[in-house]
């Protein structure tokens, strides 16, 4: 079995692609332990996944130290941060591949053990998520009450942003995308279920899409559109989040996101919506980009639960452009090779997803066929 429409060229803004599997970002939690900067063991890691010509959107990268949510997190608002991330960058482009940094912040997807000063979590307003959630010590305890951002520490919300999108220029990234996904913060501004707020921030879906594009402007202020792509998940249900009807938000943010002439948007399918953490796969949801490619004129980027064949058909169906893979590529550092030759995946070992060392990381094989 072929799968041709995955290696057709693809131009993403100035970025010729040749092929249409992506590495999605994946929050692998081996970042330094002090400085919280990538080290030599990342580089190796994404050097392996690399590709000429093959997008990898490196794994979420707090822009501050109170959008940090758990341990060993990469960030992106320090020298040492800077300088470990221009070793990844640097490992990708020598062979060949395009690679662009997610920018994130938690908001009260944290807890106040990660917090500078051991402050509560901030959100958009003070509504806990449900359960329970570790703290930097590893201990399991309830989601804290986040405190409500006041109206005017919003601009430096924003301000953290362009400081991150700035800081991963000068690290030597090809782009980068913002975390507009998952139920973390800007998903938290979104979504009528988490924002209670009654300012200009709050209540109407232009108000409650504000801040995600205000960010997105920022973004473009420092990269040029053509070089920023943003992350959704419309009918995710991870970290507390879901819209009740998620087309009229979504398609707003959507139509937005197109007049800025971002360079992609990027969707989380429904079904694998919480993959992070357990087996899942949802049934009877619908797809996001088969719903939402008719309101988007871009190149389109679609991630979960997606095989060599259902990828495949997706991208001939005119669907998406981009599959992105994150599991199936954990233990498959050649996927594109494995799906150009029809060579079976690796299984993915889920025990050593987070944390650790190069267990699980950077000791999956290569196919001899493959290579």
């Amino acid at each position: 079995m072929t799968f041709p429409a995955l290696f057709q060229p693809l131009q993403l803004g100035p970025y010729a692609l040749r092929h249409r599997i992506a590495l999605a970002p994946l929050t692998r939690m081996r970042a330094d332990t002090t400085s919280l900067a990538a080290r030599a063991l990342n580089a190796e890691y994404y050097s392996q996944r690399a590709t000429p010509g093959g997008l990898i959107i490196a794994e979420a990268s707090q822009v501050t130290p109170t959008g940090r949510g758990s341990p060993n997190t990469p960030g992106i608002h320090s020298n040492d941060q800077i300088a470990g991330w221009r070793q990844v960058t640097d490992a990708v482009h020598a062979k060949g591949g395009i690679v662009f940094l997610q920018l994130w912040h938690v908001g009260r997807a944290s807890h106040s053990s990660f917090q500078p000063g051991g402050a509560v979590p901030v959100s958009a307003s003070a509504i806990a998520i449900s359960g329970n959630t570790r703290t930097a010590s590893g201990a399991v305890a309830p989601y804290e009450t986040p405190r409500a951002l006041e109206t005017d520490e919003i601009a430096g919300i924003i301000e953290s942003y362009r400081d991150g999108a700035r800081n991963a220029l000068e690290a030597g990234f090809d782009g980068v995308e913002l975390h507009g996904a998952n139920g973390y913060l800007l998903e938290q501004f979104l979504q009528s279920r988490s924002n209670l707020r009654t300012d200009r921030y709050g209540g109407s879906i232009e108000n409650r899409s504000r801040l995600l594009l205000e960010t997105t402007r920022a973004i473009i202020e420092v990269w040029g559109a053509d070089r920023v792509g943003v992350r959704l998940s419309p009918y995710g249900v991870a970290n507390d989040s879901g819209e009740a009807d998620p087309m009229p938000l979504y398609t707003h943010v959507i139509g937005e996101l197109a007049a800025l002439k971002v360079a992609y948007v990027h969707f989380v399918e429904p079904r694998s919506s919480g993959a992070g953490r357990a087996e899942v796969d949802h049934k009877d949801v619908p797809s996001a980009c088969e719903l939402f490619r008719p309101h988007w004129p871009g190149v389109l980027i679609t991630a979960g639960g997606f095989d060599a064949a259902s990828a495949n058909a997706a991208v001939a169906g005119g669907h998406a452009d981009i599959i992105a893979f994150g599991r199936a590529f954990i233990a498959n550092p050649d996927l594109p090779e494995r799906v150009r030759h029809n060579v079976p995946f690796t299984p993915y070992d889920r025990a050593t997803f987070y944390g650790g060392d190069a267990a699980g990381y950077t000791d999956y094989p290569v196919h001899d066929a493959a290579r």
